[in-house]
C-alpha cells in the first residue's frame, strides 16, 4: 500500500510540475509577444524635435567617383519625373499616406552622376542605403536598380501634392514595393554605396 501511495505522489508531483513548465511557457510567450509589440511602436515626435531632423542636403558618398552634395533645386536641375497616385503603405496594410501627385528624381540617375566605382562591366556587387537623419536606413542593391524594372520606380522626391516636402525636404520612396512604407525614408540624409566583399 505505502508503494502505490508513492507512485501516485510522485505521478502528482510530475504532473504539477508539467503543468506549471507549461504555464511558465506561456507566461514566457506572453512577454515576448509584448516586448516585440512595443518594438514596433515609433516615437511619436513634436513638431520642434521633427525639424531637427530636416536635412536640407543629402550627400551621395562611398564607392563613388564623384560624391554629390543634393538640394532640392540641384535636383530640379535633372531629369525630374512626375509620379501618380504614391500611397504609403506601412507592413499592417494600413494607408499612411495618399499622393495624388510627386515629383522627383529616380534614384539611379543620382547615381550614375555619382558613378559607382565599377573595375568593368561584371563589377556589379554593390548595395545602395538610403538613411535619414534618425538613422532609418533603406538598402536596394545594384541589380535591382540597374537591372530591374524597381530601378524605373525608385525615387528622390521633394515635392508632394504641389508643395515642398514636409519631413526633411527630399524623400527616398520605392513606388512598387507591395509595401511601400519599409523604404519611404523621410528627413534623407545620405545616399550611401557600398561593394560587397
Amino acid at each position: 500500500m505505502k508503494t502505490q501511495n508513492y507512485i501516485l505522489v510522485l505521478l502528482i508531483a510530475f504532473s504539477c510540475s508539467m503543468c506549471n513548465s507549461s504555464k511558465k511557457d506561456k507566461e514566457d510567450t506572453v512577454v515576448e509577444k509584448t516586448v516585440t509589440t512595443d518594438n514596433d511602436k515609433h516615437e511619436v515626435l513634436t513638431p520642434e524635435d521633427s525639424l531637427k531632423m530636416v536635412n536640407h542636403s543629402i550627400e551621395v558618398k562611398g564607392d563613388v567617383e564623384f560624391p554629390l552634395n543634393l538640394t532640392v533645386d540641384s535636383l530640379k536641375k535633372m531629369k525630374v519625373v512626375t509620379i501618380d497616385d504614391f500611397k504609403v503603405v506601412c507592413q499592417s496594410g494600413e494607408v499612411k499616406k495618399d499622393n495624388k501627385i510627386c515629383k522627383g528624381v529616380l534614384l539611379k540617375d543620382i547615381l550614375e552622376k555619382a558613378k559607382i566605382k565599377q573595375n568593368g562591366h561584371k563589377d556589379r556587387n554593390f548595395y545602395i542605403v538610403a538613411r535619414a537623419s534618425d538613422d532609418y536606413k533603406a538598402t536596394f542593391s545594384w541589380a535591382e536598380l540597374f537591372n530591374n524594372p524597381t530601378g524605373d520606380n525608385v525615387f528622390v522626391l521633394f515635392e508632394e501634392n504641389g508643395k515642398p516636402v514636409k519631413n526633411g525636404e527630399m524623400i527616398a520612396i520605392s513606388k512598387t514595393d507591395i509595401k511601400t512604407g519599409p523604404r519611404h525614408v523621410y528627413w534623407l540624409k545620405s545616399i550611401e554605396v557600398f561593394k560587397v566583399e
